[in-house]
């Protein structure tokens, strides 16, 4: 028989386990669906939009998040399925980003991507193929929605077919490709600087 002070403190500790979970699902932030996406696109005169094709690890999207926030985007879509959504290692990864920045999960990121370019934007995905341009030639200046791919594979190929343009990072280095929340990064900040650039 254990002691009866083993069995509350068991108790107890497993009771702050339980308080722990509940609290942490109740501080998931719930994501947008495409209509209150478009109607965040209908609101801004410049739309700044991010899209994720399937980025799955919690630890990118997080840092993602926090880069969005600081760039100023207006909002992040990522598609309902093989996507990570926002959960509590994404919020504790963003500082706080995951609370501010309007995050939408789709369940057709084609035909969401579609609807975008029917409001105006145009749709600049990330590739290392062949007929992508450095992502420094082109003009990222106008409505945007900018498109990463997964950690793996990159974008999807209906995904890179709904594109307007693909662009690419140049790499000096012999690894070929950037983590996926460090070329969001570098992508996105060089949007700012055109923008910011073109507005003065």
């Amino acid at each position: 028989m254990k002691p009866r002070f083993a069995q509350s403190h068991g108790a107890l500790n497993k009771q702050a386990r339980d308080n722990r979970h509940v609290q942490a699902a109740e501080n998931i932030v719930p994501s947008l669906d495409e209509d209150d996406l478009m109607a965040i696109v209908a609101h801004h005169k410049v739309p700044f939009i991010l899209i994720l094709d399937c980025v799955q690890d919690p630890h990118n999207l997080g840092a993602i998040l926090r880069t969005a926030d600081g760039a100023g985007v207006h909002a992040v879509v990522a598609p309902k399925d093989k996507a990570v959504g926002i959960t509590e290692t994404v919020r504790r990864i963003s500082v706080g980003a995951a609370d501010h920045v309007p995050f939408a999960q789709v369940t057709n990121l084609a035909r969401t991507m579609e609807k975008l370019k029917a409001a105006g934007l145009w749709l600049v995905g990330t590739s290392d193929h062949a007929k992508s341009k450095s992502i420094y030639s082109l003009d990222l200046t106008g409505p945007l929605a900018l498109v990463m791919g997964s950690e793996d594979k990159g974008i999807r190929r209906l995904t890179e077919e709904n594109c307007d343009f693909l662009a690419s990072i140049p790499m000096k280095g012999k690894v070929e490709c950037l983590n996926v929340s460090v070329a969001t990064g570098v992508c996105l900040f060089e949007a700012v600087r055109q923008r910011r650039v073109a507005s003065e």
